[in-house]
């Protein structure tokens, strides 16, 4: 397996790939073997389990996104990947297609999110040419391992995908490009996964200027696929200047304009809080006016600072570069803008991070999560974490996982584990009762408590009968729980005095955590 490194001076390259490197999640793949175990240590996130460069007609290698910034003051809108907005191009985009919310909380970001049944999330970013007539493009995409049909191939489960990218301008195909990728794990569990565990990356070289890119990706073994298509505008970086802040697991910094760094993006730009401490962001400038040291800053809620620092740049050849640990505590909940700017110009590279609570809830705002802890902490507790300041969030939050962790020996929160987990499967399971899922009647029960003891439907024995009954009993509570179902479409209801009694069992629980 060869690697193509270097970047032809040539328009159009005789078109080579690489399969994807796959691994375990706790081991790395082929020659970034040592750049993974250094990833995990930082970032404390599994690698990817997938990584496919490819190679266009343009040029070779792999790559991420970066996010349109907000107007000075101004949240996070409805940006999407394009042009310069300041060195590290921050376009603005029409999408097409309408998504979940998970949808558009990446589309604001500036991400493209597929509209269909595979939900991949992809990033554009642009870093220097050897020359101003071209700029150097990548498209990441990243998707779940769950979305694509594995199938058993020797004692290794397989799948295969294709991705197609498409760039126009005008009427006029600029260029296309078809992949067809396999992805191979070693176990069962590893095809479930909801996190960004296939990565698929590329780069190009393209003459500044508007276009439209096409996305879309195929699972081959069924008829499941989705796309998007955006207007970019891919900008002129000129020498020197600050390319795309590009959010990566791991990276090996390229040393001429003429080389391509390799790294292994992170196109969701998406850390969980509590979990991931830092968010590795790969910043460059090349030429000989590239600047020795730039200023990072984090830009919160109402143009909030909640964290800078001076940062000096590498010297390679003639590239400059820094892979910056943005720490996940100096950020809440809900997307934060990363920007970097050197002194005595006005050029600002920016991106923006999303700071999740984990994949498959798509809480875009402290305030919103602290809804979600209803029936987990108490009022008090929660009352502690709304009214903490801006700056003193991570902080308090970091106080309240230690306080409510059930395994404190252990890395991972079992309790908010096992809670968000009951709030998903809530979701899912009593979604025709008439409203979200865990908000329901039978889901607060569930959420609060968790599984009864026993459960007796009525129906079962009648299922003529006008109207049903479900009873769930928790003994440690001695509660019994009388759900009815009047309609007779499964939207299960508690009386007043009922739903008080689950409330207050719920309130006992809470107070009974340490």
């Amino acid at each position: 397996m060869s690697q193509q490194r270097s970047m032809p001076p040539a328009a159009s390259l005789p078109p080579t790939s690489l399969r994807p490197l796959t691994s375990h999640p706790e081991v790395a793949a082929h020659s970034l073997r040592a750049l993974h175990s250094v990833a995990r240590r930082g970032v404390g996130r599994r690698s990817a389990i997938a990584l496919a460069l490819c190679a266009s007609a343009a040029c070779s290698g792999n790559t991420s996104v970066n996010q349109p910034a907000p107007a000075r003051g101004q949240r996070p809108g409805g940006q999407r990947p394009g042009g310069p907005a300041g060195a590290g191009g921050t376009p603005a985009v029409t999408g097409i297609g309408v998504g979940s919310e998970m949808q558009r909380l990446y589309r604001s970001m500036g991400l493209l999110a597929g509209a269909g049944t595979i939900p991949f999330v992809a990033s554009v970013s642009f870093l220097r040419s050897p020359t101003a007539d071209s700029t150097l493009t990548l498209v990441a995409m990243s998707l779940p391992s769950r979305a694509l049909g594995f199938g058993r191939e020797g004692d290794r489960y397989a799948a295969s995908y294709t991705v197609r990218l498409e760039l126009r301008q005008g009427m006029s195909v600029v260029k296309q490009l078809e992949s067809k990728e396999t992805v191979r794990v070693p176990t069962f569990r590893e095809t479930s996964r909801t996190d960004e565990s296939v990565i698929w990356q590329q780069f190009l070289r393209l003459p500044p200027g508007r276009y439209t890119l096409s996305v879309s990706v195929k699972d081959e073994s069924s008829i499941r696929g989705a796309s998007e298509e955006v207007s970019i505008l891919v900008p002129r970086l000129a020498s020197g200047a600050i390319g795309s802040l590009v959010p990566v697991y791991e990276v090996i910094p390229r040393t001429t304009a003429d080389s391509l760094p390799r790294l292994l993006a992170r196109p969701r730009s998406t850390v969980t809080f509590g979990v991931d401490s830092m968010l590795p962001v790969y910043i460059e400038a090349v030429g000989p006016e590239a600047p020795t040291r730039v200023r990072a800053r984090l830009i919160g809620e109402g143009d909030q600072q909640l964290w800078e620092r001076d940062v000096d740049l590498t010297a390679r050849g003639s590239a400059r570069d820094f892979t910056l640990g943005v720490p996940v505590a100096r950020m809440g909940i809900g997307i934060t803008t990363l920007e970097v700017s050197a002194a005595g110009r006005a050029d600002t590279a920016r991106t923006r991070i999303f700071v999740s609570l984990g994949d498959d809830l798509p809480i875009s705002s402290f305030e919103e999560m602290l809804t979600y802890l209803r029936y987990f902490a108490t009022p008090d507790r929660i009352k502690t974490l709304r009214d903490a300041p801006a700056a003193q969030r991570a902080d308090v939050w970091a106080q309240f996982l230690r306080s409510t962790d059930p395994l404190p020996a252990t890395p991972e929160h079992e309790g908010l584990r096992d809670y968000f987990l009951r709030i998903r499967t809530a979701n899912q399971r009593f979604r025709d009762d008439g409203q979200t899922g865990w908000l329901s009647d039978r889901g607060i029960a569930f959420v609060g408590l968790g599984d009864p003891d026993n459960i007796y439907d009525s129906g079962a024995n009648d299922p003529n009968a006008r109207v049903r009954q479900q009873v769930w009993e928790y003994r440690e509570y001695r509660l019994q729980l009388v759900f009815i179902d009047q309609t007779g479409f499964g939207r299960w209801r508690l009386n007043p005095q009922q739903m008080a009694d689950l409330q207050n069992a719920i309130r006992r629980r809470m107070a009974s955590r340490p």
